[in-house]
């Protein structure tokens, strides 16, 4: 640190330590990374003020700088005006420190030489003006040019003089001095002005005066000699150049430093060429620094305006130093000058100032109006660019009907002049305006948009005529990005219904960006597209807001399938439907039942590669923060899941995140023990907290704006209040005797609810940390219609806006809570698998869950509670009969109803049983049916009117299946027991099987009174059903047999095992035909071909082999790859398989259904359900007709069209 500036410190320690309070002042410092986390915590464990200073006086010049604008910033200005005349200038960058900050020797030569003075409020930009000096060094004692260039605004004068405030750089390198012109746009006349005065004054003690140059040559002469013998190792600086002709006046071989909009300038002149570019905005904390200035508050003061107006002056210091300098004369205007921002009121916004130019409009169009004519409509054609957004050079190619070369030619002026910005990325050019530039550009030819944006559609009619831009060309992605901005800024209100409600542009567009832009166009361009009815667009809208999560896989479905699965009356549908049937030889389903089903959801998304923990809303209901087990924080659009923002927030998997109450900031937490704390637009890491001793497993914010209270809890069983103005730990709760997985604050903030997996709920008070009240919510799933022995473990709750309701989770299923009374409101399933997170929308209207199947669905509230969509259990039994399909389903675990798959209709419904069912079966005549219950009884009914005939207490445990033999007067059933039942219900006698060692898996009928069986003990049997022997016994593997299939000729069977493999059996000689190796996981499924030349298999990998019968050789492996980072083809286990009669196709199910080719292995269709886990398919003779059940409940009836 300069002598200087450390002795300013010294004399007014007393004072600063006696003031200060530090904590917000390190915040600033440590922003402008002086200060290190390290420091500060030892600052907060000492003497806090004394430690500071200690710290900084052992700092150099960047740490007292800092130090001083914190002061400022924060209201400190007497203390900070002690330190004003301590301020010491940037260091030179090479390697040497200014002697004395601003020195007399340095003011002296600025001040002679008529470099501008600081403007009043001044933030310096600490890159650039080292850029500016480095580039000085390089001149050395060499003639020659160092150009700053950039658009209009954006602080290239103001850099420039700062980066001559550097005592060393002057002292080594321009002892002669610096002479500073403000050059402008002149004539030869000004111009020739300029000169004289220049000379004037490099003569001004000069014995003889001579008379003023009379032309330029004279004055380009005499300057060379001034500078050649009189000012050697000076430095010209030259600002404001707008035309190179300027430049041949001062081409002396002297060193010249000039700032200009165009970069091209110093073309037409010679010697060694240096070149600046100044970016053009200030970032926006420093913009927000710029404006405190001005108006004189601490940046935390300012109004939420600021934050605003930082964001439409798009970090241009010009726009920003306006707006600062008529709000310190006018500081009620903030309203008033951010709408004038907004409109693009550029005329309003004008103020006397240092600057050359009173308004920004004047300074941004006396560029343009440089240009030539041609150049001034070319120009003009870039109105109707959209923001941020860089264009390739075919977009224009196509747009001005020109070679390349042409095009890059003329951009390349625009360049030049720091009207356009170029990327150069690989061999292509992508190009840019500002955005200030293109709100001037876009207000200027305000009456022309229309008719641009109409010129642009038609010159990529012409182009492309009727095909569609291919990946591999260059400007494809922008016409799949804003074909549609074009079309409705023309408002071809035709070409854009056209486009947006074609299953080919949607299927390009998505396979390419995914659906999100696609909903948000449907939103944004609502106006042009509903000028008939809104029905047509909502029908897409809605299809790709429900089917989005499957439109981002690779391989891409079938949009077509997709399509037919929406409700008849859909535009998509009747498009698919259309399609379908005009595609010769195409393989698609109607999904014959689906009028029953209702969309709950409203949106699904599918952002994360691995299952999502949590997301919730932002208090504006605009944005959703997700988190996962990719260790990856993602905030998205509500409305469309269009990304925002995507951070790699944790080293280990990011349990919960949520917005603060004014949505500045999100909080994330980790199995990494962390608790950190994000700005949500920016993404900066803002805070980080590590008190917890185990993952951290949810953190909630208050309700209250202003206030930053943050409650987190964690597998160390405590819960903790974070206060995030003081950066502690307020209170810690105890009582929880486990893990506690989630807590909320109460709408009113004056109570947190957390719970635990020791089964209860508790409610603290917030300002005490007291424990109010236990709610043991294990005691509300006691008559749960859960079968499964999972314990219920509370994943997390959410408080609705009135504190009346509240959601809780457990397994797949969500539970509506009225808290008053204690009674269930509604429950919905739409998740394949678990849920982790549920969340109320701050007006309670919508709701959003995240899922281990990677999505998270939105929902409408008033939906779900009106819903009362039918539940039924997997296992059904379907009886294909005249052309129709008869269903046996089980309802609500209570019920039995046949219903008809052709039409829907519930047929017949039994009264409630008193115990849950289990499984259920058809008689092939379609006049009794049977069902097994829990409590072991097993019932026959009568299916004209639903009454039970006869019924036996046949077991201990539940019934695991029951079929009638084709007389349909015997019924066989078996149980979690090793004993199969042989019960004529007719004659009510019973014979019993028994020789299997443990729970029988599952058996089949054969033929003259024969049954096989399979059992958990590896030995399939085949029994006598009449005298209940056993006539064959077969150990057939060393694992558990999950499957055994019957050859059509009846001579052979196959098994499968859960030691992978499968084995092809001989009835006759009761030996092993072929053992069948390959399989990595679980074989679960087998079937034989109709041919008698096929055996399929199907394993819990997901992967399908097809072998053949006679050698055991493996044919073929049924689309052997994975996607998306390891998910398997079938989406996990397959369940069942089934060959078309011809044996020239196979059906699949287990997380969807999958339709082959057995020749060539190839998938031909994939149906995906709304949930998954499909246990089995029943399929007609013809193969036409599919009817199985997902995990939601949801029957399916689908049908070949």
């Amino acid at each position: 640190m300069d002598v200087k500036s450390r002795n300013y410190l010294l004399m007014n320690r007393q004072a600063l330590e006696r003031d200060i309070k530090t904590s917000y002042i390190m915040d600033h410092m440590v922003a402008d990374q002086v200060l290190t986390l390290q420091e500060e915590e030892k600052v907060k464990q000492q003497e806090r003020a004394a430690m500071l200073i200690n710290i900084i006086l052992e700092k150099d010049n960047n740490s007292y700088r800092s130090f001083y604008n914190a002061l400022l910033h924060e209201g400190y200005r007497d203390l900070a005006a002690l330190l004003q005349d301590g301020i010491p200038v940037f260091s030179s960058g090479n390697g040497k420190s200014s002697l004395d900050g601003m020195t007399s020797y340095v003011k002296r030569i600025l001040c002679e030489g008529g470099v501008p003075q600081r403007p009043v409020v001044f933030v310096t930009r600490p890159k650039l003006v080292d850029a500016i000096k480095q580039k000085l060094y390089c001149l050395g004692s060499d003639p020659g040019w160092v150009t700053v260039y950039g658009m209009a605004g954006c602080g290239k004068t103001v850099l420039t003089a700062e980066a001559l405030r550097d005592h060393q750089l002057l002292e080594d390198y321009f002892p002669g001095g610096v002479h500073w012109i403000s050059v402008g746009k002149q004539d030869k006349a000004g111009l020739l002005i300029k000169l004289q005065n220049l000379c004037s004054r490099l003569e001004h003690d000069s014995t003889l005066s001579q008379r003023p140059p009379l032309n330029i040559e004279e004055a380009k002469d005499r300057l060379r000699l001034l500078m050649l013998r009189k000012y050697p190792r000076s430095l010209l600086v030259l600002d404001d150049i707008w035309d190179s002709w300027v430049l041949k006046a001062f081409d002396n071989q002297c060193q010249v430093l000039i700032t200009s909009r165009d970069r091209s300038v110093t073309d037409a002149v010679s010697g060694n060429k240096y070149e600046i570019h100044v970016e053009s905005g200030l970032a926006h904390e420093k913009g927000l620094e710029v404006l405190s200035l001005f108006v004189n508050m601490k940046i935390s003061e300012l109004p939420e305006q600021a934050n605003c107006i930082i964001r439409e002056c798009k970090g241009s210091p010009l726009v920003i130093s306006l707006i600062g300098a008529l709000l310190r004369d006018f500081p009620s205007r903030w309203e008033y000058y951010l709408k004038q921002l907004q409109n693009k009121q550029f005329k309003r916004i004008r103020k006397s100032s240092s600057y050359d130019y009173e308004a920004l409009d004047e300074a941004m169009s006396i560029s343009v109006e440089q240009l030539d004519n041609d150049f001034k409509d070319y120009y003009k054609d870039l109105s109707i660019l959209p923001k941020d957004v860089k264009v390739p050079t075919k977009v224009l190619c196509i747009l001005w009907d020109m070679e390349t070369e042409e095009v890059e030619d003329i951009l390349q002026e625009f360049v030049n002049k720091s009207l356009l910005f170029c990327d150069r990325n690989g061999k292509s050019f992508h190009y840019y305006l500002h955005d200030l530039q293109l709100d001037f550009l876009t207000e200027k030819n305000r009456n022309q948009l229309q008719e641009l944006h109409k010129n642009i559609v038609n010159q990529y009619k012409k182009y492309y005529k009727l095909n569609m831009p291919i990946p591999s060309q260059e400007d494809c992605m922008y016409w799949y990005n804003f074909l549609a901005y074009h079309m409705a800024g023309a408002n071809m209100q035709k070409e854009l219904r056209e486009l947006m409600f074609s299953l080919d542009w949607i299927k390009a567009k998505t396979e390419l960006v995914g659906p999100a832009h696609l909903i948000h166009e449907y939103v944004e361009y609502s106006s042009v597209l509903d000028q008939k009815d809104s029905i047509v667009r909502e029908n897409f809208q809605e299809f790709l807001s429900l089917n989005g999560h499957l439109l981002g896989r690779q391989p891409f479905p079938d949009i077509i399938q997709l399509g037919l699965c929406q409700p008849e009356t859909s535009e998509v549908y009747q498009q698919a439907k259309l399609r379908a049937q005009s595609e010769t030889g195409a393989f698609y389903l109607e999904w014959i039942n689906k009028k029953s089903l209702k969309n709950l959801s409203r949106l699904v998304v599918r952002p994360h590669r691995d299952a999502v923990y949590h997301a919730c809303f932002s208090q504006d209901r605009q944005r959703i923060a997700s988190c996962g087990a990719d260790k990856t924080l993602q905030v998205f659009k509500t409305e469309s899941g269009e990304m925002l923002l995507e951070i790699t927030a944790h080293e280990d998997e990011i349990l919960c995140c949520a917005f603060s109450a004014d949505d500045k900031y999100v909080a994330t937490c980790s199995a990494d023990k962390k608790v950190k704390i994000w700005n949500s637009r920016t993404g900066k890491c803002m805070h980080i907290y590590e008190e917890h001793t185990e993952q951290v497993n949810c953190c909630q914010f208050n309700n209250r704006s202003g206030q930053y209270l943050l409650a987190t809890c964690s597998n160390d069983t405590f819960i903790k209040l974070w206060d995030l103005k003081g950066k502690y730990c307020r209170n810690t709760m105890f009582g929880h005797v486990n893990s506690v997985n989630h807590c909320r604050f109460s709408p009113n903030d004056e109570y947190v609810a957390s719970c635990s997996t020791d089964g209860t709920v508790k409610l603290w008070e917030v300002r005490s940390a007291n424990e109010l009240k236990t709610i043991e919510i294990k005691d509300f799933f006691q008559n749960a219609d859960e079968q499964d022995d999972v314990e219920v473990l509370v994943k997390c709750c959410s408080w609705s806006r009135n504190s009346d309701m509240i959601l809780a989770v457990a397994k797949n299923k969500l539970l509506l809570w009225n808290i008053k009374s204690l009674s269930k409101v509604a429950d919905c399933r739409g998740h394949m698998s678990w849920v982790h997170c549920v969340t109320f929308s701050p007006d309670g209207s919508l709701f959003l869950t995240s899922s281990d199947d990677q999505t998270i669905r939105i929902w409408e509230t008033n939906k779900v509670c009106k819903s009362s969509d039918a539940v039924l259990k997997s296992e059904l039994d379907a009886v294909f009969h005249n052309g129709e399909v008869m269903i046996l389903a089980i309802y609500n675990q209570k019920y039995i109803q046949l219903i008809n798959g052709n039409t829907d209709n519930i047929i017949m419904q039994t009264e409630p049983q008193e115990s849950l069912i289990c499984c259920c079966c058809l008689s092939e005549d379609l006049k009794f049916a049977a069902f097994g219950q829990e409590n072991g009884t097993v019932k026959v009914l009568q299916l004209l009117d639903g009454k039970v005939l006869k019924y036996r207490e046949a077991y201990r445990t539940s019934v695991q299946h029951c079929r009638f033999t084709s007389d349909c007067q015997t019924l066989i059933s078996s149980a979690h027991d090793a004993v199969i039942q042989v019960w004529n219900w007719q004659l009510n006698e019973c014979v019993f099987l028994r020789g299997h060692k443990e729970a029988i898996k599952d058996f089949r009928l054969l033929e003259s009174a024969k049954l096989l069986s399979w059992s958990f003990d590896g030995t399939v049997k085949v029994w006598n059903i009449i005298t209940g022997n056993t006539e064959k016994d077969f150990a057939c593997h060393g694992g558990a047999v999950l499957s055994c299939a019957v050859s059509p000729d009846g001579r052979k069977f196959s098994s499968t095992s859960a030691d992978k493999t499968a084995k092809i059996w001989s009835f006759e000689s009761s030996c092993v035909l072929h053992e069948l190796k390959g399989h990595e996981a679980c074989v679960r499924c087998c079937t034989f071909s109709p041919n008698n030349k096929l055996l399929a298999t199907g394993d819990d990998k997901g992967d399908i082999r097809i072998w053949d019968i006679l050698t055991g050789g493996l044919l073929h492996f049924c689309s052997p790859v994975t996607v998306d980072e390891g998910e398997p083809t079938h989406g996990g286990w397959v369940t069942d398989l089934s060959f078309s009669p011809d044996s020239e196709m196979l059906v699949s199910s287990g997380g969807y259904l999958k339709w082959w080719n057995v020749t060539t292995g190839e998938s031909l269709q994939t149906f995906y359900t709304n949930g998954t886990n499909l246990k089995s398919i029943h399929v007609s003779p013809d193969f036409k007709v599919y009817v199985t059940v997902d995990n939601l409940g949801i029957l399916y009836v689908l049908q070949k069209l």
